[in-house]
Parts: C-alpha cells; sequence; structure tokens
C-alpha cells in the first residue's frame, strides 16, 4: 500500500489508495484535521498517485514521479500563504488561469491548497466558481485546520476526508523511528500532533522547568513559587503555549483523582490567556495567575 512512509491514519489510506484503484476520484476534496497529523504528506502522495503513469501508482520510476518528486511537474500546482496570515485572490486567479490548461504529461491536474481556511473571503468566492464547474481532468485538494473559517458553499461542494489525531503509539513511533529523545510523560500535551511532540522535544528543558512548578504548587509558599517561575515571565512571546501545556497537565490529572481544584486552576489559566489577549499588564497577569492557582492548591491559605 502507498503512504508507507506516512504514520497513523490507517482507515484513509486504505480509503484514499482504492479511490485511485477503482478509478472513483472526485474533483475536489477537503483534508481536514489538527495540525501536525500528517494532513499535508498524505496530500502529496495522494497527488502523486493521481498523477503517476506506473500500474503501482505513486512508483517512483515513472516519468510523472521523477518530475513530482523533484518538484518539477507541469500538471501539478501547490498554492501556500506567502505571509502566513492568508491567501489572498490573486492565488486563485492563478489556479483559475493554469486550470484551464490541459494536462501536459499526466491524464489529470491536481491543485493543492495548502492551510485553505487562511483564504480571504474574496479568494473563496472566487475559488467556488471554479468548483462550481471544474475541467474534467482537474482534481483539486484543500488542506485545512479550521472548517469553520470556510464558506458553506465551498464546503459543500467537496469531498470530507477527516484526520484523527494521532495515538501515543503512533507518536512514540515516529520519535523513534526519528532517533528523537523524547520523554514519554509529555505525550499527553501532544495531543495527537508531531508539529507538538516536535516543539516539545526541542524545548524539554522549559517543560520540565513548568513540571517543577506545578510540583511544587501544593508544597511551596507563594514566594517561592514566584521566584521559581522566571520561565513564565521571560516568555512573553510564547506564553499561550506555555500556558496551554499548563491546561494539558491539569486536565490530566483531573482525570486521573476527580479533584475539582484542577476545574478551578483551568478556568484561571483560560481567564488569564483572555486577558493577555485584551493587553492587560503581563506581569500582573502572571502574578495573579499564580497566585489563584496556589491559593486552589492550598485550601489552608485564607483569602481575605
Amino acid at each position: 500500500m502507498n503512504f508507507s512512509n506516512i504514520i497513523g491514519n490507517e482507515d484513509i489510506k486504505v480509503l484514499l489508495d482504492n479511490l485511485i484503484k477503482t478509478n472513483s476520484l472526485v474533483h475536489s476534496y477537503m483534508f481536514m484535521g489538527v495540525d501536525g497529523i500528517g494532513k499535508m504528506l498524505f496530500a502529496n502522495d495522494f497527488a502523486k498517485m493521481i498523477l503517476c503513469h506506473g500500474q503501482s501508482k505513486a512508483c517512483n520510476s515513472c516519468s510523472s514521479c521523477i518530475k513530482f518528486n523533484s518538484n518539477n511537474h507541469p500538471d501539478f500546482i501547490q498554492i501556500d500563504s506567502e505571509d502566513g496570515k492568508s491567501i489572498k485572490i490573486n492565488k486563485i486567479r492563478f489556479l483559475q488561469e493554469k486550470i484551464s490548461e490541459k494536462p501536459i504529461i499526466s491524464d489529470r491536474k491536481v491543485y493543492l491548497i495548502n492551510n485553505c481556511d487562511l483564504m480571504t473571503v474574496e479568494a473563496q468566492n472566487c475559488l467556488l466558481k471554479t468548483l462550481e464547474e471544474p475541467p474534467e481532468y482537474a482534481v483539486i485538494i484543500l488542506v485545512l485546520s479550521n472548517e469553520n473559517k470556510l464558506l458553506s458553499t465551498i464546503k459543500s461542494r467537496c469531498t470530507k476526508i477527516v484526520f484523527q489525531k494521532l495515538t501515543n503509539t503512533d507518536l512514540i513511533q515516529y520519535a523513534t523511528v526519528n532517533n528523537l529523545e523524547f520523554n514519554s510523560s509529555l505525550l499527553s500535551a501532544c495531543d495527537g500532533s508531531i508539529s507538538k511532540l516536535l516543539n516539545l522535544q526541542g524545548n524539554i528543558e522549559t517543560y520540565s522547568l513548568l513540571d517543577n512548578i506545578i510540583s511544587s504548587l501544593s508544597n511551596d509558599n507563594i514566594i517561592d513559587i514566584w521566584n521559581k517561575s522566571d520561565i513564565l515571565y521571560r516568555s512573553k512571546d510564547n506564553i499561550i503555549t506555555l500556558l496551554e501545556y499548563f491546561n494539558t497537565v491539569f486536565l490530566e490529572k483531573l482525570k486521573n483523582t476527580k479533584d475539582a481544584k484542577y476545574i478551578s486552576a483551568i478556568k484561571i489559566i483560560e481567564d488569564t490567556k483572555n486577558k493577555l489577549s485584551n493587553n492587560a499588564n503581563y506581569d500582573m497577569c502572571i502574578d495573579n495567575l499564580l497566585l489563584q492557582i496556589w491559593e486552589e492548591f492550598n485550601e489552608g491559605y485564607s483569602r481575605s
């Protein structure tokens, strides 16, 4: 089976493989799921299979596969955001211009729009015209994380392929195959995403400091907690990611203990995230965050 180099979502491997084998392709697909689970890897392999000349699709030896692997296939175009924030209408107009041209070396043409949920409304309306009447030879693959950002008219014209988060076993396999030193205690924080695994793996020291803060909440006084929380005070640009890690740990502890203090701690974290997004004083937010969570973990503390 193809997709052998991709970890997880085995059912989707079977589905896409069967679409090729039975020649059951439709004109447009939505590859949906959280970031870091391999959607783009699947989309690229699927595109190569569609364009392949060989009997064994994605044979890697025919002229089509050779050109695809060298990023030089005339019947494949990938569209990305230039600034990481939006895909503007000029990109989709370029797609429309190229899609009207017939295939050059393959029987089909494939257009892949990465992070298509970044398309502006104008770009989406432009794409809609193509989705309504695509050329017979065209296949459009939309890769996205948040379908709520897409027009319902676009979603209704695409076949949805929903990717599941990777299991802890999948993540461990990925770490092993890629020779990554990884602390298995951080698996729950990965939330089934390889990109989060890589982020955690690259910042083990930071997350160890966060674990130390969490483990000290019930034992140290608040002054000591503030003093050992320097990592939070100097991580302004990355604070939301760190606070989400706190919530992941608290949620895991809540599942194991059913202790209501973890519910309160999660609420405090979310309230702090909202304050920070509204440009509240940063250091004061961290001070209050730690104080309020510390109070929840120390029931004997007398609140004023």
